[in-house]
């Protein structure tokens, strides 16, 4: 059996579950809005803010960046192990990675919690 010392204690299955399940969370968050769009009276500030100010949305957006940051970093950490090899590089560019998505998921939740 091979062993890869950086997956980090993930196997190849989880992966693959978890990019699946965001990909599902994603899609279901964009026929959620496309729904919206379609089904709202015309569409202003007023009645886009009250939409986003509904408890509902608030969580399922929150639930969809998250998905979309664990969609991002498990595509950003396969693509850096299988074609950076300078392991030290590989490692500053996976800690910029982390620094960024952690940095996407702070700034969100400020945005969606400041509705």
């Amino acid at each position: 059996m091979v062993s890869n010392v950086s997956a980090l204690g993930r196997n190849g299955v989880h992966d693959w579950l978890l990019l699946r399940a965001s990909a599902i969370i994603i899609t279901l968050y964009i026929i959620y809005l496309v729904g919206f769009v379609l089904i709202a009276p015309p569409i202003t500030f007023a009645v886009w803010h009250g939409f986003f100010a509904s408890p509902v949305t608030k969580v399922f957006t929150l639930l969809a960046l998250f998905s979309t940051l664990v969609h991002a970093w498990i595509g950003m950490w396969q693509v850096l192990t299988d074609y950076m090899k300078p392991f030290a590089f590989r490692l500053m560019v996976h800690f910029a990675v982390v620094v960024a998505l952690l940095a996407y998921l702070i700034y969100g939740s400020i945005v969606v919690w400041g509705v």
